[in-house]
């Protein structure tokens, strides 16, 4: 059932446990500092050199590779495979899709030279200007336009169809305030790319992609999320209808977790990509794209974790769980024996499919690891004592509910596999509680800033449909529309700003 993914990081963790001290901001009292506390110190990532960019540190990366791994999966069992498409797209590509460029024309980086020289005066390097290109290249935002250009060569018959990609890449906006995972000018995602040959197996692709995005995020990381649909002015720049799911933190704020876009022919007209249907007759062909990005290790942090650190779902942490042999300083044939135990232990424990460390380091204090392995969210920790050998068990804390508890050897591996259910379940039903008591009615525009201000989450209130009340809700109060449910239930009523007629509530919240 758990892949047996095995990483190491020896020479990190040790310089961790060096230099970890807690000094954790609480949420009450600074709860964006508190996150950025819980990045730095839980040694998930740092900022680069580079402004706006962020290093994802081995224990970050390794939340990453366990999301992508799963997506990857999921991915190919819905029938998509892999494929990778350049880095660098020409400008003139996006100016064939006017919506699609004007949606992303100002977060884009330029490359306007191929070539540097050394200066005449030795001061360092310099723009050779004899080296400028005869058309600027753009770092990929997104890939449509470099992938519709490719699509083109591939599809010729219905034969061809449907084309289902998907690619894992890097892509660059430039964001002039970040904040580590959840913005920044750089990051690392995946994008499906798809063609169709009808109107409706597109809607389909899209909207079956919407669920996947939806069950990985309440199946793996343990967060329960809003399905729903972005109203006009939030949707992806060159799409008919872009598909959401909307998670909520702990702070009250919504992020948007994940999109899946309906791109109608929009693409295909713009790079004349058609196909021969079976009566021979030419049409073009319909798309969609749909991506998830490293902000979801951002939503799993804030979703779930404490002032005492990371509290990560086991499904997706780099480790199930942490062996601590107890060791003595200067005694090496006890530590021998100790560790030796621990990693016989650990070796049952792979087998049984779990991510194991066992920690070995004689110099530190068992009050010191157990403080370092809470703050970086092991969700379990394993004590092996000399005594409790004795008694044939050990003792197992869980990181969700800090409960301690002996285990005996003999049902050790059968007990951890099942807790990694049981600790998933527990952290997905604390989500959802808090979830489902911050969806909150509002019928007057009173109501409507008093949740705002003082309570968060969703606010389910009328709207009547119209750009103008949506800007103007916005600038009054800065939360948006996160989404229309689907199936959204039909409900005469009053839009809360403009008294205006509506016909169902949609959900607003301050975001991310």
């Amino acid at each position: 059932m758990y892949q047996t993914l095995q990483t190491a990081f020896p020479i990190f963790t040790a310089n961790f446990l060096q230099t970890m001290s807690k000094g954790i901001t609480s949420r009450s009292e600074n709860y964006s500092e508190w996150y950025n506390d819980l990045v730095r110190k839980g040694g998930l990532a740092e900022h680069s050199d580079v402004r706006g960019c962020m290093v994802i540190k081995p224990y970050g990366f390794a939340l990453w590779e366990n999301m992508k791994a799963q997506l990857d999966t999921m991915f190919k069992d819905t029938g998509h495979v892999n494929a990778y498409f350049p880095l660098f797209i020409p400008k003139s590509y996006l100016s064939r899709e006017a919506d699609h460029v004007e949606g992303f024309a100002k977060e884009c980086a330029v490359v306007t030279h191929y070539r540097l020289k050394n200066a005449e005066d030795g001061s360092g390097v310099i723009v050779d200007p004899a080296a400028k290109l005869e058309e600027e290249l753009i770092v990929r935002p997104t890939s449509e336009t470099i992938i519709w250009s490719t699509y083109k060569k591939w599809i010729q018959s219905y034969r061809d169809l449907p084309l289902l990609i998907n690619q894992w890449a890097n892509v660059v906006r430039w964001e002039m305030r970040t904040r580590l995972f959840l913005r920044t000018a750089e990051f690392l995602w995946q994008e499906g790319h798809t063609a169709h040959a009808t109107e409706q197996e597109a809607i389909e692709e899209a909207e079956q992609m919407l669920h996947v995005y939806a069950d990985f995020v309440e199946q793996y990381l343990a967060i329960p999320v809003m399905r729903g649909v972005k109203t006009e002015s939030e949707r992806f720049a060159g799409a008919v209808e872009t598909y959401c799911i909307e998670a909520l933190m702990q702070d009250g704020k919504a992020l948007q977790a994940g999109t899946s876009h309906f791109l109608g022919q929009n693409f295909a007209k713009a790079f004349d990509v058609k196909f021969a249907d079976k009566e021979n007759k030419e049409e073009y062909v319909w798309a969609t794209s749909w991506g998830v990005s490293t902000r979801l290790v951002g939503a799993l942090i804030m979703a779930h974790s404490d002032d005492e650190g990371l509290v990560l779902p086991p499904k997706m942490a780099p480790y199930h769980a942490v062996l601590l042999p107890m060791l003595r300083k200067n005694d090496p044939e006890f530590n021998e024996t100790m560790i030796n135990k621990a990693k016989e232990m650990a070796a049952g424990l792979k087998k049984a499919g779990l991510r194991i460390k066992i920690d070995t380091d004689e110099t530190k204090r068992p009050g010191f690891k157990y403080a370092a392995y809470e703050l970086q969210g092991y969700p379990m920790r394993v004590v092996v004592g000399p005594r409790d050998l004795e008694n044939n068990q050990v003792e197992v804390a869980r990181r969700d509910t800090k409960e301690k508890f002996f285990v005996g050897l003999d049902e050790l591996e059968q007990k951890l596999v099942g807790l990694v259910d049981e600790i998933h379940d527990n952290m997905y039903a604390k989500a959802k509680a808090y979830q489902e008591s911050h969806v909150t009615e509002a019928n007057t525009w009173e109501e409507f800033q008093d949740i705002l201000d003082n309570k968060g989450g969703f606010v389910s209130a009328h709207w009547d449909g119209t750009n103008e009340t949506e800007d103007k809700i916005k600038e009054a109060t800065k939360a948006t529309i996160r989404c229309i449910p689907l199936n959204n239930q039909q409900e005469a009523g009053q839009c809360i700003f403009s008294g205006k007629p509506s016909t169902q509530r949609v959900l607003f919240a301050k975001a991310y």
